[in-house]
Order: C-alpha cells, then sequence, then structure tokens
C-alpha cells in the first residue's frame, strides 16, 4: 500500500493585504498533483477557485474575491490530501464604493468588473467583456512554465488585453497543440467577428435613420412657425411674449421670496461659517493660542501646535485659511527672532543654551544657531577676560567687588574636585584686609582665572554637544538634525580651535603684561601692559600666581583639552617659574648686602666671621671704620647666637685685619660653603650643579679673594720691604768700607720681627692662611735684598762677609716659607757678592749664625714647621 498524501498546507501568501480582486500567490505544501487534482480554495470565506490557476504542488496563483470576512486563512482542498490548513491569514481591504456620478480623485476602471452571475466553472471567462476564446477554437494549453516565458518574450505578456500583448506568446500558451487547419479556422473566426462589429454598426445607423429624418422635420417646422408668428404680430414674437411672461414670473418670485430667499441665504452663509470655524476653530485660535504660550514661556506647546498647523495647511489654497496661516508664520517668526536673542544673552547657563537651539532648530530657523551661540559666548568670554584688566588698571575694582571675596571663587570650587588632586583647596581662608594687602597683580590674576575656569568648561561642553550631535538628542538617536550638526562640526573644526587659541593666548598675554610685560612686542603693550605703577611683586607673591595658573591649566586640562593648545600656558609657567627665581635671588643678594651693616668681626675656630657672601664681603672689604654700624649685637639676628659669645663692644678692626678676617671668608666659601651647597642642590635632584659651583668659586670668589689678597700684601709687604734700604745704610753705612762683622745688624732683626707680627695676625685669624700671605711676604723681602744687593758697585772683605751674614741668618730664619721666586732672589743675591775663599771668614761666618739663630732662638720658632715645634 502506498503511503497516504498529507492534506495541503498554506505556508504564506504575498501580499498579505488587498482589496477584492487583488492577485495573490499562494504557497504551500502539497496544494495538488495537478490542476484536475485542485478541487477548492476559499480565502476569508469567499470561494476563489473559479480564478485559481495551479502552477505547482508548492504555487497556486489567484484573485480575492469580494468575500464578507474582513481577515481569514487561506484553504486549499484537493482531492488526494482533502482539507488543508493554513498558518498565515489574508487581510481584506474595502474600497469606498464610488458612484457613476460621484467626484472621485482616482480614475475607476470601469473594465475591471467580474461577472458573478454564476458560480460554476462552466470554461466562461470572469471577465464579462473580455472573450475567453477569441479565436473560436478549442483550447489546448502547454506546458511550457511561464518563467521561460518571460524570458522568451521580456518585457512582453500573453494577456490579449495588455498593452504590451504578445500573439506569439498567446498561440504557444493556449494552442501549442492545435493543427494549423484549426488555427486556419481561427484566423476566418477573427475576420468574421471584425465584420460583424463593422456591419452591427452600419445596421444600426440604418435602422434608425427614417426616425433621425422625422426629428429633423419636426425642428424645421417649429423653426418655421416661430419666425412667420414673429413677423405678423406686432406685439412680438411668440417666443419674445414667452419670454416677457417668465421673466415677470421670475420678478413677482423674487418680489415674494426675496427677503425669505435673502435671510435663507444669510442663515445658509451663518452656518456655513460657524461650522468652518468650528471645523478648524484649531487654525483660527492659533496665532491668539501662539501669543499666550510664548508670554509664559511654553515653547514647546507652540513648535507642537505650529507643526501640526504647518501639516495642515502649509500648502493650502483656501484664501481664508492662507490668510490666517500667515498669520501664524509671523509668529513664528517674531518667536525664531526672540529665542535667537534669548540664546545669544550672556551671561546664560549651557541646560539654557540646549534649549533654546533645540527650539530653534525645531522651528527650522535659518542659518546654524548652534554655532551662532558658540561665537557669542567666544566673544563674551574674550571681553570678560578684557574687562578685568581694564578694571584693575582704570581703578575700578572696588566697585565691581563690592561684595568683597566673601564669594567661593573658581579655583576655590576647583579645588575640591578631582581634577586637581592637590588636598584641598588652592586658596587659603583670607583675613578681611586680604584685598588691601595683596598687590593688584595677585587679586587681577586670580580673577582672570576665575573667569577662564568659569566660563570655558561651558563654552568646551557646548562645542562637544555640537560635535555628538546631543544638542537635538539627548538619546544619541539618529535624525536630520544629528546628522546635520555632526557634519557642520566637522566643517568648523579649525574655527573652533582658533577660538581655543584666541582664549588662551588672551590669557596668557594678560598675565605676560601683568607679570613679564618685556616679553611682550610693543604692539600689545597698550591693550595688555599697564601695570608699571603698580606694586613691585617679591618672590612669595609670584609663587602665589604661579599657583594660581598653574591651578587654571590643571582645570583646563581636565576638561580633555588637546594639550597643543595649553601649551603656550605651560610656557608661561615655565618663564614666570624663571622669573620667579630670578626676583627671589635679586631680592636676596640685595639683602646679603644689607647683611653688612650687622657684621660684628668675631673671627671663630674656623677663621670665618658669621657673614659669608661675596657681595657683603666687597661692600666690607671696603668700608671705613666709621661706614660700619657695629651697635647691633649679631646674635639677635641670627639663628645661632650661642657661636658669637665673645662679642665686645665696642670692639673694631683695622683696615689690614679686616681684609684678612674676610680673606679667610672667602676661603671658607671656597673650602667648605660652596661644596655644601652642591651637595644640597644634588641631594634635591637638581642638574647642573657643577657648573654653578665652578662659576661661582672660579670667577666671583676667587676674583675677591685675589683682590683682597693682592691687597692685603701689598699693606704688609711694602712697608718691610721698604724699611730694608733705609736699615741697611743707617749710619752712613758704606760696603766698600765697614768693620769686620760682629753679628746680624738691627735693620734686620726689625724686618723679622714685622714678618713675626704679620704670622701672629694671620694665625690669629687663620692658621690656613700663614704659609699663603707669609709666601708673598717672604717673597717681596727677598726680591728686595736681592735689588739692594745687585744695585751696590762693590764690597771689601768686611762688607762682603756682613752681607753674606745677614742673607744666611735672614734666608735660614724664614726658610719654611721660602719659594721658588725667593729661593732664586736669595741665589742672585748671593751671586752677587764676592766668594769666600779663606777658612777663617767661613767659620766666623758659622759662628755668628749660630749666634744669631741662639740669640733669637724664642722669635724665630714661629717659623719653624708644626713638628719642631712641638718638640721644642
Amino acid at each position: 500500500m502506498s503511503r497516504a498524501r498529507q492534506p495541503p498546507l498554506v505556508t504564506g501568501i504575498s501580499p498579505k493585504e488587498g482589496a477584492a480582486w487583488t492577485k495573490v500567490t499562494i504557497r504551500g505544501e502539497n496544494l495538488g498533483t495537478g490542476p484536475a487534482d485542485l478541487i477548492g480554495l476559499s480565502i476569508c470565506g469567499h470561494n476563489c477557485l473559479l480564478t485559481a490557476e495551479w502552477m505547482s504542488a508548492s504555487k497556486i496563483v489567484c484573485r480575492v474575491g469580494p468575500a464578507k470576512d474582513d481577515k481569514g486563512e487561506i484553504i486549499v482542498t484537493t482531492k488526494s490530501g482533502g482539507l488543508g490548513t493554513s498558518t498565515v491569514s489574508f487581510k481584506l481591504l474595502r474600497p469606498e464604493r464610488i458612484g457613476i456620478l460621484d467626484q472621485s480623485a482616482v480614475w475607476v476602471d470601469e473594465m475591471n468588473y467580474y461577472d458573478m452571475r454564476t458560480d460554476r466553472n462552466k470554461g466562461i471567462s470572469p471577465l464579462s467583456l473580455r472573450p475567453s476564446n477569441p479565436l473560436g477554437i478549442d483550447l489546448d494549453k502547454g506546458k511550457i512554465p511561464q518563467k521561460d516565458m518571460e524570458l522568451t518574450f521580456p518585457g512582453m505578456s500573453g494577456d490579449f488585453t495588455s498593452e504590451n500583448f504578445s500573439a506569439t506568446w498567446y498561440l504557444i500558451e493556449n494552442h501549442s497543440g492545435s493543427s494549423f487547419d484549426q488555427l486556419k479556422l481561427a484566423a476566418s473566426n477573427l475576420k468574421k467577428q471584425a465584420t460583424k462589429k463593422n456591419e452591427g454598426s452600419l445596421a444600426y445607423v440604418k435602422g434608425g435613420l427614417s426616425t433621425f429624418f422625422e426629428a429633423q422635420d419636426a425642428l424645421a417646422a417649429i423653426h418655421q412657425r416661430l419666425e412667420s408668428d414673429g413677423t405678423e404680430r406686432v406685439e412680438g414674437s411668440m417666443t419674445q411674449r414667452l419670454e416677457n411672461i417668465l421673466n415677470r414670473a421670475s420678478d413677482t418670485a423674487d418680489t415674494l421670496f426675496q427677503e425669505v430667499l435673502g435671510r435663507k441665504d444669510k442663515a445658509d452663509s451663518t452656518r456655513n461659517a460657524l461650522n468652518v470655524l468650528q471645523r478648524f476653530k484649531f487654525l483660527f485660535n492659533l496665532p491668539l493660542n501662539i501669543e499666550r504660550n510664548i508670554q509664559k514661556g511654553d515653547y514647546d506647546v507652540v513648535i507642537n501646535d505650529y507643526e501640526k498647523a504647518k501639516s495642515l495647511f502649509g500648502n493650502t489654497e483656501v484664501p481664508v485659511f492662507k490668510k490666517v496661516y500667515a498669520e501664524v508664520e509671523t509668529r513664528i517668526g517674531a518667536l525664531r527672532s526672540l529665542l535667537l536673542e534669548k540664546l545669544l544673552q550672556t551671561p546664560s547657563t549651557l541646560h539654557d543654551q540646549k534649549r533654546y537651539i533645540r527650539y530653534l532648530s525645531d522651528l527650522h530657523a535659518p542659518g546654524d544657531p548652534a554655532w551662532l551661540c558658540i561665537y557669542a559666548q567666544h566673544k563674551w568670554i574674550l571681553q570678560l577676560m578684557q574687562n578685568c584688566r581694564d578694571e584693575f588698571i582704570g581703578g575700578h575694582v572696588g566697585a565691581v567687588d563690592s561684595e568683597g571675596d566673601t564669594r567661593p571663587s573658581a579655583l576655590g570650587r576647583l579645588g575640591h574636585t578631582a581634577s586637581l588632586k592637590r588636598g584641598g583647596s588652592l586658596r587659603t581662608p583670607r583675613p578681611r584686609t586680604w584685598r588691601f594687602e595683596t598687590p593688584q597683580q595677585v587679586q587681577f590674576v586670580e580673577k582672570l582665572s576665575d573667569v577662564v575656569i568659569g566660563q570655558l568648561p561651558n563654552f568646551w561642553k557646548l562645542w562637544i554637544s555640537y560635535v555628538n550631535g546631543s544638542l537635538f538628542s539627548e538619546t544619541g538617536e539618529k535624525s536630520g538634525q544629528v546628522e546635520k550638526s555632526k557634519k557642520n562640526a566637522r566643517q568648523r573644526q579649525n574655527d573652533f580651535k582658533k577660538m581655543i587659541e584666541e582664549m588662551t593666548h588672551r590669557l596668557v598675554k594678560l598675565v605676560r603684561g601683568a607679570l613679564l610685560p618685556t616679553t611682550l612686542p610693543q604692539t600689545d603693550l597698550n591693550l595688555y601692559g599697564g601695570w608699571e605703577n603698580k606694586t613691585e611683586l617679591t618672590g612669595a607673591w609670584l609663587t602665589q600666581i604661579i599657583h594660581t595658573v598653574r591651578g587654571c591649566h590643571d582645570a583646563l586640562s581636565a576638561l580633555e583639552i588637546p594639550n597643543d593648545l595649553l601649551q603656550v600656558i605651560q610656557d608661561l609657567l615655565l618663564e614666570m617659574r624663571v622669573h620667579c627665581l630670578m626676583v627671589t635671588l635679586l631680592h636676596t643678594a640685595e639683602d646679603v648686602k644689607r647683611l653688612a651693616e650687622k657684621e660684628d668681626w668675631v673671627v671663630d675656630n674656623e677663621g670665618i666671621t658669621s657673614l659669608v657672601f661675596i657681595n657683603c664681603l666687597e661692600q666690607l672689604s671696603t668700608k671705613t671704620n666709621g661706614d660700619i654700624d657695629t651697635s647691633h649685637n649679631i646674635s639677635v639676628d641670627l639663628s645661632s647666637p650661642d657661636r658669637f659669645p665673645g662679642v665686645q663692644e665696642g670692639f673694631s678692626p683695622t683696615s689690614e685685619q679686616r681684609l684678612l678676617i674676610i680673606l679667610s671668608n672667602c676661603q671658607y666659601l671656597e673650602r667648605r660653603t660652596f661644596l655644601n651647597l652642591a651637595d644640597h642642590f644634588e641631594k634635591h635632584g637638581f642638574t647642573g650643579t657643577e657648573k654653578i659651583t665652578q662659576v661661582s668659586a672660579t670667577h666671583d670668589n676667587k676674583h675677591l679673594d685675589r683682590n683682597l689678597f693682592e691687597a692685603y700684601i701689598e699693606r704688609r709687604a711694602d712697608p718691610i720691604a721698604g724699611s730694608l734700604e733705609p736699615g741697611i745704610y743707617a749710619g752712613y753705612f758704606d760696603w766698600r768700607d765697614c768693620q769686620p762683622p760682629t753679628g746680624v745688624r738691627n735693620y734686620l732683626k726689625e724686618a723679622l720681627v714685622n714678618i713675626i707680627t704679620v704670622h701672629a695676625e694671620v694665625f690669629t685669624v687663620s692658621k690656613d692662611l700663614v704659609p699663603r700671605v707669609l709666601s708673598r711676604i717672604v717673597e717681596s723681602v727677598a726680591d728686595e735684598m736681592c735689588r739692594l744687593m745687585q744695585c751696590v758697585s762693590s764690597f771689601s772683605k768686611n762688607g762682603a762677609l756682613q752681607a753674606r751674614l745677614e742673607l744666611c741668618a735672614l734666608r735660614d730664619a724664614i726658610a719654611a716659607y721660602l719659594n721658588s721666586e725667593s729661593n732664586s732672589s736669595f741665589k742672585l743675591a748671593l751671586d752677587a757678592l764676592p766668594q769666600l775663599h779663606s777658612g777663617g771668614d767661613k767659620k766666623l761666618l758659622e759662628e755668628l749664625l749660630n749666634k744669631f739663630k741662639s740669640s733669637m732662638q724664642l722669635q724665630l720658632t714661629c717659623f719653624q714647621p708644626a713638628s719642631i715645634m712641638v718638640t721644642i
């Protein structure tokens, strides 16, 4: 036994809705094995089998009939499968019936009426005015698929009622199996039908010809009677009398019913007018409603009413509607101007700006309101920044800030935000006298920063909303306005970048004009300068300004403004830091110079006083005793008073002692202070300390040390060397005629005592300076002795012995401080003397030298090395 076939199943219909007689395509499964197997098809309860055309087991094409149900299923019934089911439904659209005399906006196809006289399938065409078989022979349907026919005859049709009818397609589709004789019979049938049609029209004319003639004769007789009647009577023709009677009747009727008809016409017109007013009261009340809602600020209601009126009456041709709609447009134009004025008002919040921009966009305002708002805000912020400078320069700050400094500043507010993670507010609480104590430049920079931080964030957020389209859509859905906004923003990116650059440059120029006017070109000084008469700022105030500007920079960076737009502020901060450092150093240098007034000249164990600075030392080295104020106790002014316990009232060193003390201070600077500073700088991460140390120690300190040393040597060595020549020739001493030597003469002993005095003076201040000073003293004395010996023309035997004794005694006494120059001088001096040839002279010389050393052993102890002194 074969398997039973499954019942039909409809799974799709296209289209899914339509009016009666709509052609639909039904798709599904098990829709029949052939045209004969299809025995039933209903759509929405209407039998559509008459128009059904079986295409395949999964496709049927038919037309929907005028069913009673508006929506229903598609049921297919086959012999093989029985009654089917459907998973889809069809919705029947019922068009309004248009009568013959009714006006219609569409053309009614009078040929598209189906013959509903029978519901039986008798081979009669459903189109009553279209012959089902125009050839008059039996139909022999071929089995060529419809798709193949469409490919073979593109753009053509087999329907003989179509404009693109193809006879070949029709013959292949309906008579592919007909013989040639049958086709000849079909051609003769077509000819008979055409002849019959023509003969039928002519027979219709022939049959009614007598009627036409009778009508023509009657009309001619009436016309003749009327003409003869008009010529015979004086009162006029019959038609004339008839016309007069009709006119009198019409006048009488008008007289009788004129008042009634007038009242009726007036009532009808009033009723029609009331009906129109009632029906279109929305439009007629709209101008007044717009005015009221504008006054209340209900702009959303105005925009909704305007959109509704525009859609209903925007293209109306009715004069009264056009007049009222024109008044609506006038009110809307005034509203656009009002909203634009509110949008451009300053100051305003970002919320209000967005609201007005959306209103103007919904009202289809010309131009780009968002960009106009950005441009207006940009100009206003620039003017605010310039006004800050003008207020302080013009002296009107009090009038502007009459309420004092009780309001929280923008920097103060930002100090509590996460963008400036600095651990608290940027400004500490200020006393009431702050405004009177703070320099105006500091107040100006803080107020300028308040303006920038208070206004620029909203300005930047407005631009971001303009870029991402959130000005028109908070939810971010795409619309024409959003896409237009993004497009305009892309085109104006460079213009906005220039706006931000102009603001940052204006900020930097205003700050430069107040603090660094020399960095501005001359053309900008008139706009941004004018602070020449204001108080000069110290390092502490400059530090506060740097802190304020840095806070402003951090606040702008938190807005994610590109760094290249803020680079000019970073450059300003760098220059301000350098300027602050320079001002601090200059003020410190001035303070150091004034420290000279507090020098007490008390030397500690290291050979230095309490003030060890180059500029101060220079002043001290050039001042006289009368220039120095010794009434100040240094312990009161310095932090370590116990370093100076031995301060004596009235102590005043000599100029030579002052030079020596300062020289010791310079030496301490070079050996200790500069190195300690370098270590301190390196400890705190400063770079370039080697260069700083080298420049300071090499140039300034060494230059001062050299000058002081030369001045001291000049004051101490010149008197000693100058006393040698008078001492040598005292008592008219002559090298050529003198007594045998008995010992070293007193002038040399006096010179040694003077050298010992210098040694003691230097040793008292700094023992480290003793070799350096005594070496130069000895060098000067040796050079003078050499000169004196070389100037003697001749020596006697006794004179030569006396000269050699004194030179050797001096050389041996100060041997510890001889250098190459002094050794050379002593050698040249001895070479200038005659040589000792006798042993007696040499023995005498040795005895006298020993005698000198023994007699002055105590005095010469200071010239001995430390080891020898300890032994003694």
